[in-house]
C-alpha cells in the first residue's frame, strides 16, 4: 500500500515538475517573441510632447494658430481650450479639434500640420563614445542609435546590451520592460528582427 501511495506521490510531483519546465519555457518563448516584429518603420508618426504644429481652421484666422504640445501631451487652442495631442496622428487631432469647434461653428474645416518633430528622441547611457540625448529626424533602429552617440567603447559589453522601454498592460497602466539586443547575432544576420526601430523615451544601455 505504501508503495502504490509513494508512486502516486512521484507522479504528482513529475507532473508538477513538468508544469513548472513547462510554464518557464512558455515565458522564455514570449519573451523572446514579444518584440519580433518591431523591426519595420512605422508607418504613421505619432504626435508627442515638445513637437511644434500650425493648427489652421478654414476661413478662420482668429482660431488658426502655432502651438507646441505641453509636456503632458496637450494643446490649448482658442473655444474649445485643451485638446490631448499626443498619441495622434495630425488626421486624429485634425477630427478631434473640428469635433470640438463644432459646437461653436457650422461644419469646421480643421487641418494640422507637423512643424517640428521634437518628441522622437531616445538616450544612449553607458559605454559608448558620446553618451547623452539624441533628438532624431527619422526613425532609427537600435544599431544606427549607438553609432548617433560614436560607437562603442573598447571597455563595452556588446553582447549586453538592452533597451529600456516605457509601454502600457491592459490597464493602461505603464511600466518599464528591457529587451535584450544580441549585438552580435545581429551584425552576422543571424537575427535582424532584433535590431527593432527606436521609440521616442527609449533609453540604449551598453553596459
Amino acid at each position: 500500500m505504501n508503495g502504490i501511495i509513494g508512486m502516486r506521490y512521484r507522479t504528482i510531483l513529475s507532473a508538477l515538475g513538468f508544469m513548472v519546465i513547462s510554464a518557464g519555457l512558455l515565458g522564455c518563448f514570449a519573451e523572446e517573441t514579444q518584440y519580433r516584429g518591431m523591426s519595420a518603420p512605422p508607418t504613421e508618426f505619432l504626435i508627442g510632447p515638445e513637437d511644434v504644429l500650425v493648427v489652421t481652421v478654414w476661413r478662420n484666422q482668429e482660431l488658426s494658430k502655432e502651438v507646441i504640445v505641453r509636456p503632458d501631451g496637450k494643446i490649448s487652442l482658442p473655444l474649445i481650450g485643451d485638446v490631448t495631442a499626443a498619441g495622434l496622428t495630425a488626421q486624429a487631432l485634425s477630427k478631434q479639434v473640428a469635433e470640438g469647434l463644432a459646437e461653436f461653428m457650422s461644419t469646421p474645416t480643421v487641418s494640422v500640420q507637423v512643424k517640428e518633430i521634437n518628441s522622437y528622441h531616445v538616450f544612449v547611457v553607458g559605454e559608448v563614445a558620446r553618451p547623452g540625448k539624441f533628438v532624431l529626424k527619422s526613425f532609427a533602429s537600435v544599431l544606427q542609435g549607438i553609432s548617433y552617440a560614436g560607437g562603442f567603447t573598447t571597455f563595452a559589453s556588446r553582447n549586453n546590451v538592452h533597451v529600456l522601454r516605457m509601454v502600457k498592460n491592459g490597464q493602461g497602466e505603464a511600466k518599464q520592460v528591457m529587451i535584450p539586443v544580441p549585438y552580435q547575432d545581429i551584425v552576422q544576420g543571424k537575427n535582424l528582427d532584433a535590431n527593432i526601430i527606436l521609440k521616442a523615451g527609449d533609453v540604449i544601455v551598453v553596459p
